[in-house]
């Protein structure tokens, strides 16, 4: 079950940039512009041409229909993150708790003071003997066997396992542990300090748990979108830039535009847009979340989406130049297949990392190697905060060597991108751009 919302996510995103190449093809060559609103000349006078560029890339994104088809796809994938586990556990059928023996009073008000305390129904009922009632587990007939010093379960209780059975079962553990503690007291002076260290009930399960990760739904959820997120822009930038290429409008925008400066405001329009859609996700889930009263989003979970927008942010800034300067290498929008697939190499490899390690709930030093290098980082760092393996410094250290590195991919980008975007004719290789800019 909670697999499912991550596929839905995934299927989500190929359908989109499935949609998106379609679209692509099928856009007019050359696009008619209105004439300069006040928006425009309020942009063009506070922040020259690079606030143009960026307004009219944020305009044209922002109104088109993948940006809002995309949106409300992945606020309802989000929205059935969060509802379906809470009706679930909303839903729970009564509790099945069997007494080894006979039901004594203390043991019978413990259960019943849990039932009201957790809203939930109990069936309480008598077993025979502990065969009878281990034979009950397996068949799934009861839920809990309450035996004369310790609590049966079928499967030993895991730490990340938060359902009404186990939150029953710990609640209880304690219950009938105080109430041993008590008789345990006899009325001596050392009643007190007894009192105030109750003997804990025993958990024990018929067969061993399966290690689960301790990462929480939140972490992956936010991996999986970020995912999305960071190759959905980076490919509207390599398609932007492609685009202009070949219908000839990057000459016209180069008559009035240093290239630089188109360059810079195509990454900064998009950009904008990427973490405006980001930020009404996130907002849109805490809300949801605390409507509905999940604990999906609780403990350290916005600490983890905090992460991952900064994140997201960084690894946009890097990768956009990355295929802002392939995208003006391609002559034709049928060669951006062959440009996508090895850029796409980096952030499919961080993104089968980090979910091999929420997985398995351990960072090997590998995968703690690809938190530190650019490419890979967006994906693996969050992943490391959700595991509680990381510090602030080395947080802040990461993202340092990311920008640091970002700056320098920036200004190798914008040179292959003013040497090669006004090239025609042929699709051009990157070894010849770099040959005639030494």
């Amino acid at each position: 079950m909670k697999a499912l919302p991550i596929i839905i996510i995934a299927l989500a995103v190929v359908a989109v940039r499935l949609s998106l190449r379609r679209r692509a093809k099928r856009a007019p060559a050359v696009t008619s512009t209105p004439g300069p609103s006040a928006a425009r000349r309020y942009f063009e006078t506070t922040f020259g041409d690079i606030g143009l560029v960026a307004a009219r890339e944020l305009r044209e994104r922002t109104r088109g229909r993948i940006y809002r088809f995309g949106t409300l796809l992945i606020l309802a994938v989000v929205s059935a993150a969060i509802v379906i586990p809470t009706l679930n556990k909303n839903s729970t059928s009564a509790l099945r708790v069997g007494v080894v023996g006979g039901i004594t009073p203390p043991v019978r008000s413990a259960v019943n003071s849990l039932s009201g305390a957790l809203h939930v129904t109990v069936d309480l009922g008598t077993v025979s003997g502990l065969g009878m009632a281990e034979n009950e587990l397996r068949a799934g007939r009861l839920d809990v066997v309450v035996e004369a010093e310790r609590i049966v379960l079928e499967k030993t209780l895991a730490a990340s396992d938060n359902s009404t059975v186990a939150e029953f079962t710990r609640n209880l553990s304690v219950r009938l542990g105080t109430l041993a503690t008590i008789a345990a007291a006899h009325l001596t002076p050392t009643q007190e300090s007894v009192l105030a260290h109750p003997i804990t009930f025993p958990i024990t399960g018929l067969i061993a748990a399966k290690a689960k990760s301790p990462v929480r739904g939140s972490s992956l959820i936010g991996l999986v979108l970020l995912f999305a997120l960071l190759s959905h822009y980076s490919a509207w930038i390599l398609l932007g830039v492609a685009e202009e290429k070949s219908s000839r409008v990057v000459e016209v925008l180069l008559s009035t535009v240093r290239a630089t400066r188109l360059l810079a405001g195509k990454v900064i329009g998009i950009g904008t847009a990427a973490l405006a859609q980001a930020g009404v996700i996130v907002i849109f889930a805490l809300v949801l979340s605390r409507a509905v009263g999940s604990d999906l989003l609780k403990s350290t979970a916005p600490l983890e989406l905090a992460s991952s927008l900064v994140w997201l942010a960084l690894g946009y800034a890097f990768y956009c130049w990355v295929y802002a300067a392939a995208g003006s290498l391609a002559e034709r929008q049928d060669q951006l297949q062959s440009l996508t697939f090895p850029l796409s190499i980096p952030m499919l490899i961080g993104y089968i990392f980090s979910i091999t390690a929420a997985a398995s709930g351990n960072a090997s030093v590998f995968f703690k190697v690809l938190a530190y290098l650019p490419p890979t980082a967006p994906f693996a760092m969050p992943i490391l905060v959700g595991l509680g393996q990381v510090t602030w410094w080395e947080f802040l250290g990461a993202a340092l060597i990311s920008m640091v590195s970002t700056f320098f991919v920036a200004r190798i980008a914008t040179g292959v991108y003013k040497r090669a975007i006004l090239r025609t004719g042929r699709r051009v290789k990157l070894r010849q751009v770099l040959r005639a800019s030494r």
